[in-house]
This record gives C-alpha cells, sequence and structure tokens, in this order.
C-alpha cells in the first residue's frame, strides 16, 4: 500500500461522510496495491503507447464549412470570415481554413450555451484565469512533459507558454497548472484485475511541490480503467482538500457499458455523465465541509461516445467543469472536434489540448493562441502534452 505521512492519516478522519457517500455512488473496487514499488515505473506505464493517452482526435462525418448565409447577407460574412481567417497560422491548407471557419461559426452560433449552469462561488477560478497545463506522468517520457524533461526544463518551458498566453489575451489573467495522471490505465490487469496502477504519494507529492515553485494549480487526473470513479477518488481526497489542487477524468480509459472487459487502450472508452456527476458530488461535498474555494473538474473528450450524454453534467456553485478538446491530429481535423465534440455539446467551460510531438508530426505547426483564442467559446483550459 501507499505510504501516508501521520498528517495525511489524521486528515482524513473528519471525511468519513463523504467516504460513505462514494461508497454508496459505487460498489468499491478491492485496494490493490501498486504494481511497482514507490518510484519505479510500473511496466506498461513505459512501454504501452496505447495507454498513454494519445489517441487521435476522431474524424467527424462533416469537414467542410457551413455554407449557411449569416444574417445581414454575404458581404458582412465575407469580412466577417476575413477578420478570422487572419488568426490562422500562415502555413494551413484550404482543408485547415474551411474548418477552422466552420468551428467558428458554430460556436458563434452555440455561444449563447456557454457556460452553463450555476455561477460559481467566492474564489473560483474560472472565468476571471485561464489555466495553462503541462500534462503527463514523471515516470513515463511518453505520456508527456511532465515525464519528458527535466523538472527545471519543464517548468522554464511552461513559463514560456505562459508568457505567450498572457501577451495574446492580456485580458485574461493566466494561471499555471500541472496535470499529474494519478490514476494509470495499464496494459495489464494486476492482481486485482482493476487495469490502472495508484501513484503513490510520494509521488504526488513531488510534483506539488513542483507545483508550488510556480505558484501553479495541481490537477489530479483519473484513468478508471475496471475501477469506479468513487473507487479512484478516495485515495486522492486527501489531496483533493487543498485549495489549489483539483481533478481531471479521462473517459478514453473507462472500460464500462458496451467496453466491459475490454483491455484499456484497445478500444476508446466511455464514461457516462452519471460517472462525471459521481466526482461532482464528492468534490461539491468535499468544498463544503472543508470551507475551500470551488474546484475544477476537466473532463477529456475527443469522441462523442466518449461522453455520450454530456449535456446532463451537472456543475455546482462549488464544481466548475471544462469540457477538453482531447486527442491529437491535423488541424483541421482538431478544430472540426472542438466543433463536433466540444461546442455542439454545452456543459459549462471549454478546454483545449495540444500535443507537442503528435499534433507536428507530419510537419503541422502547432496551434496557436490565436488560433484558440478565435474559437468561441474561448478555451479557457489549456493542456500540453
Amino acid at each position: 500500500m501507499p505510504r501516508r505521512s501521520s498528517r495525511s492519516v489524521a486528515s482524513l478522519a473528519p471525511l468519513a461522510a463523504l467516504a460513505a457517500a462514494l461508497a454508496c455512488a459505487e460498489a468499491p473496487a478491492a485496494d490493490s496495491s501498486l504494481p511497482a514499488a514507490a518510484g519505479e515505473v510500473p511496466p506498461s506505464l513505459a512501454a504501452d503507447s496505447s495507454v498513454a493517452g494519445t489517441r487521435p482526435a476522431s474524424a467527424p462525418a462533416v469537414v467542410s464549412a457551413d455554407s449557411g448565409s449569416a444574417a445581414g447577407g454575404a458581404a458582412p460574412r465575407a469580412s466577417a470570415d476575413t477578420g478570422v481567417i487572419r488568426a490562422l497560422h500562415s502555413s494551413r491548407g484550404a482543408r485547415d481554413r474551411n474548418s477552422f471557419l466552420a468551428a467558428v461559426r458554430a460556436g458563434a452560433k452555440a455561444e449563447g450555451s456557454w457556460p452553463a449552469g450555476p455561477k460559481a462561488n467566492a474564489g473560483a477560478v474560472l472565468p476571471g484565469k485561464r489555466i495553462i497545463a503541462y500534462y503527463g506522468n514523471p515516470l513515463s517520457k511518453r505520456m508527456g512533459v511532465l515525464g519528458e524533461y527535466p523538472v527545471d526544463e519543464m517548468l522554464r518551458r511552461l513559463d514560456k507558454e505562459v508568457a505567450a498566453w498572457k501577451k495574446a489575451d492580456p485580458s485574461t489573467p493566466v494561471q499555471p497548472a500541472l496535470h499529474l495522471v494519478a490514476t494509470v490505465a495499464q496494459g495489464q490487469a494486476g492482481r486485482d484485475g482493476m487495469w490502472r496502477a495508484r501513484m503513490d504519494s510520494a509521488l504526488i507529492e513531488k510534483v506539488y511541490g513542483w507545483a508550488k515553485r510556480r505558484d501553479a494549480l495541481l490537477f489530479v487526473d483519473i484513468q478508471v480503467a475496471h475501477s469506479t470513479v468513487a473507487a479512484e477518488l478516495r485515495p486522492l481526497m486527501k489531496f483533493l482538500e487543498r485549495p489549489d489542487v483539483h481533478l481531471g477524468l479521462d473517459p478514453e480509459f473507462s472500460m464500462h457499458y458496451d467496453r466491459e472487459g475490454l483491455r484499456p487502450g484497445a478500444k476508446i472508452g466511455t464514461m457516462s455523465a452519471a460517472d462525471v456527476n459521481v466526482a461532482i458530488r464528492a468534490l461539491d461535498q468535499l468544498v463544503r465541509e472543508r470551507k475551500l474555494p470551488p474546484k475544477v473538474l476537466v473532463v477529456h473528450r475527443f469522441t462523442r461516445k466518449m461522453v455520450p450524454d454530456a449535456e446532463s453534467i451537472r456543475p455546482t456553485a462549488n464544481v466548475q467543469v471544462v469540457m477538453d478538446m482531447d486527442g491529437w491530429g491535423p488541424p483541421w481535423l482538431k478544430f472540426d472536434s472542438y466543433r463536433d465534440y466540444i461546442v455542439a455539446h454545452p456543459v459549462q467551460y471549454t478546454g483545449f489540448k495540444l500535443f507537442y510531438g503528435n499534433d507536428a508530426k507530419k510537419g503541422d505547426a502547432l496551434l496557436t493562441p490565436a488560433e484558440l483564442l478565435a474559437l468561441r467559446p474561448r478555451p479557457l483550459y489549456i493542456q500540453f502534452q
């Protein structure tokens, strides 16, 4: 079992009611020990790229620009399109341009639906700030920038992205963050058959210490595999009771519903709104009991089926929900995915994920702040992997 300090054990005692609520929400999975000792890389964490969050975005059925006419005739629309096109990187081709315009137009039509949900209580991060997050796990170079570079270099790179976003949108303060995959889907079942590895407290504390060096937030991310949201939340609650620690959920590796019994990564997983609402209720109760500022919950998505009933997700005044456009691919595919899987299914706030390697592996330039700021609604959570 992961080792806990006496302070951590003591801090869990007042959360007995919360633990009971989580136990009622879903049947608890057997609590396995880590498949590796503290600091050792779980085998599939390092070896299986399909379990490393590198799936491509899915190609939507429609990739051409919306041909409908705007109110006021073609001339105003052409003028508006010209302004939007100026935001595109000079290297983008015709397909990128058409998809970009279609995404911007669809977003402009749907913007009144975003953000949905109640107004947040005092101390909320969103919408007053934009979060710029570095993603990954220090035990793997293949899961993202948190493990790809030595910590000092990684933080310097984060500083550069923060500076770029401050320059691109001076009106919105930038909040840096580190986004740690704390429960990692695995290529082997493990002793309890849950196909996931829980990172130990020492590793989470180490990454939290890195975040503190930049006054950054820490996100702890869950890939449930064959376990449940409720079961994987329990060991993370002692971290989430800190005001600067928030949560992420990754439906890609949720092997339930029609994915039951499959190895994580064999097929793209599914997480229902009911699963997400389990996390929202737990965080809401934690915020109320501990008198914390509102929590941010990031839900990754790049297909419709990953969260098939997203409109039934219920944010609260204590829990702000970001639907994060995940998945890698060429610019046109990412624009289409944002339009079809994020904009078209309003929840609350939006995010956008960029892959330094996979997005650029066919020679495309990484999407720029100017391009993302032209989208509607404007993403308030930008994640780099």
